[in-house]
């Protein structure tokens, strides 16, 4: 992975953050994005930096504009030419009966998770040279309660990461799936965000015997190992 450049969405804190530093550790070069929270992804890409993360960038980005994508897209490419490795990590989630749920949190949810990923890939698919990886969910796997719009956003990006790798076999595309992982939007309850980072490393890498547009399950690698996979 040294001096790869990887460009992650939503990377200032949760598992963004840590899919950042595992990069960091593998010497890659890690465009760390942020949409609100400027201190900090400052603190991120400072982490990166102290890491080992080479001449790595810190941008500003809104998944859910057109405009910011297109700008903040060029700008990486300028800096270097290409993006190696897209990790499309940004999401968000509201976690009530969708009775509860606002439109806006609906419009939020799917402008996020699934059309702000569409349109992350889109304007970065002619310089990836190597791997998309998109942050599914166990919720795109099942429908759960209190998740009906989050179940189907990350629904749709697994139906995207499949159809986008028949479409582009030039490069790998993966879902990486995770299941209750600890962050903000669990109260910090569940797996680590560790874990995850370490499968989206592993499948930037190619560890993984599965063939381009395949889901990797976080709990399936840590329960079986590296070396044992399911694929769906």
């Amino acid at each position: 992975m040294k001096a790869k450049v990887v460009l992650i969405t939503g990377s200032a804190r949760g598992i963004g953050e840590a899919i950042a530093y595992e990069f960091a550790r593998e010497k890659a070069t890690v465009v760390v994005t942020y949409y609100r929270d400027r201190k900090r992804a400052e603190q991120t890409h400072r982490k990166c930096t102290a890491l080992g993360s080479t001449d790595g960038l810190l941008v500003e980005l809104n998944v859910m504009s057109e405009e910011s994508i297109r700008r903040r897209v060029d700008a990486v490419v300028a800096a270097f030419g290409r993006i190696d490795i897209l990790v499309n990590n940004a999401g968000t989630l509201t976690w009530t009966y969708l009775r509860n749920q606002s439109y806006d949190d609906i419009k939020n949810q799917v402008r996020t998770n699934l059309e702000g990923a569409i349109m992350m890939t889109k304007a970065c698919l002619p310089h990836v040279t190597e791997t998309t990886i998109n942050i599914g969910s166990i919720a795109g796997m099942n429908g759960l309660e209190e998740l009906t719009v989050c179940c189907a956003t990350k629904f749709g990006l697994r139906g995207f990461t499949q159809a986008l790798a028949k479409e582009v076999p030039t490069i790998n595309v993966y879902s990486v799936n995770p299941d209750y992982i600890a962050t903000r939007m669990t109260d910090f309850v569940g797996r680590s965000p560790e874990e995850v980072a370490r499968v989206v490393v592993g499948a930037a890498k190619g560890v993984y015997a599965v063939p381009s547009g395949s889901d990797i399950n976080v709990w399936e690698v840590s329960r079986n190992g590296e070396e044992d996979h399911i694929v769906h």
